[in-house]
């Protein structure tokens, strides 16, 4: 295995030394594991996932935890999530800084059960799968097509898997097993065609009404599908960024998914000759993009701050980085040349917002070259995180 440093790392040890807890949530097969037992070698791990383990954690918690009276790294706590409350006075009690180490690869009932019990005990940091300066420092870096097809997960990248299978093995373990964790579906082979439907909409608006239309299903059971796959790390939502001007804008987010291999797979995608041939192929590059700008606030321990802009008459801007009061806008295109077009969307959002913007704006494209034009620094996909770490 090709152990890579993840960018992370001295986030998770920094927070480690300020916290009883530290808890480490993001999708299932994103390192979590492998990145604990690294950093903290020195703690005992525990894998809530096997059935005797955490049945004893169940039935006992206080025995179970008595065995680790300096702490331990619990891995996917989700499987025993009382286990937390019984945590709570022993760190109370201790008053030691990088106790228990926590992981889980579910995140709305990680946070609940987190907030209720260890409030202002816990840092809360996520790890998604590899970004792209972690995949450039161990692996040679392949052309935007196979990163398209092949997305990020770690073990792929690892193991050197066929993405196709190995990717169409994820989603039958998380359909399988995951997702009984989480909720009970009745009709699998429903909820099957709903993912695969989410997918054709990648870096679109959410009409949630088509989606349960062509679904199926209710506009209820549409929100309740769509809020369990947020929960467990497989799509998220950009939200439109809204101001006090006259021109009426969008109120709907934007869906995006945490890896753009599975959203590829989903599409039925099944080598990456056929990427390019996609009628979806931009949209499959600006989530790439979007998910790498989430990657990069994450990995430096913050929550998103990334919005977009749209008015009704069509006028957009793909990504908005927000600090306090200024705003940098990033346009992202899928061509290997920049054409006047490119800056359409720029040069709207600037004539309204200038005073906003100290730092100009952004051009993400498919092509090689870094150039500058007036205000807007453009750059190569590989390029990326020079962009973000400039406007930090």
């Amino acid at each position: 295995m090709n152990l890579i440093d993840r960018t992370i790392e001295p986030i998770a040890k920094s927070l480690a030394r300020q916290y009883p807890v530290l808890t480490i949530t993001g999708p299932r097969q994103s390192g979590k594991t492998t990145l604990c037992k690294k950093i903290f070698s020195d703690k005992p791990y525990v894998n809530l996932e096997f059935p005797d383990t955490r049945q004893f954690a169940i039935d006992d918690p206080r025995s179970f935890l008595a065995q680790f009276p300096d702490g331990a790294v619990l891995d996917e706590i989700q499987r025993a999530p009382d286990l937390v409350s019984y945590i709570q006075p022993l760190v109370d009690e201790n008053q030691r800084e990088g106790q228990f180490i926590l992981t889980g690869s579910q995140q709305f009932e990680i946070s609940n059960t987190i907030n209720q019990s260890l409030a202002g005990r816990t840092a809360l940091i996520k790890l998604l799968p590899f970004c792209l300066e972690e995949i450039q420092s161990g692996f040679s870096l392949p052309g935007i097509d196979r990163l398209l097809y092949q997305g990020f997960y770690p073990r792929i990248w690892d193991k050197d898997l066929e993405p196709n299978q190995a990717l169409g093995n994820y989603f039958e373990t998380y359909v399988e097993r995951d997702l009984r964790q989480l909720t009970t579906i009745k009709n699998l082979n429903l909820f099957q065609r709903f993912i695969k439907l989410c997918a054709g909409r990648v870096g679109q608006l959410l009409n949630m009404n088509s989606l349960a239309n062509d679904t199926g299903i209710s506009h209820t059971t549409a929100r309740s599908w769509l809020s369990i796959l947020e929960a467990s790390y497989i799509i998220f939502f950009l939200q439109p960024y809204h101001v006090n001007i006259s021109k009426r804008l969008v109120k709907s987010p934007k869906l995006y998914f945490y890896d753009i291999g599975l959203a590829s797979y989903l599409l039925n995608i099944q080598n990456e000759t056929q990427i390019t041939r996609d009628p979806l192929y931009g949209h499959l590059f600006e989530n790439m993009v979007v998910a790498e700008a989430l990657k990069y606030r994450f990995n430096q321990g913050r929550h998103s701050n990334l919005y977009f802009y749209r008015d009704s008459k069509g006028n957009e801007v793909d990504l908005l980085l927000v600090n306090g009061p200024d705003i940098f806008p990033v346009e992202i295109k899928a061509g290997m040349t920049i054409t006047r077009d490119y800056f359409k969307g720029l040069k709207h959002f600037t004539a309204l917002f200038k005073d906003k913007m100290p730092d100009g704006s952004g051009l993400v494209y498919a092509g090689n070259e870094s150039q500058r034009r007036e205000d807007i620094s453009i750059a190569p996909f590989y390029n990326l995180a020079q962009i973000f770490s400039e406007r930090d």
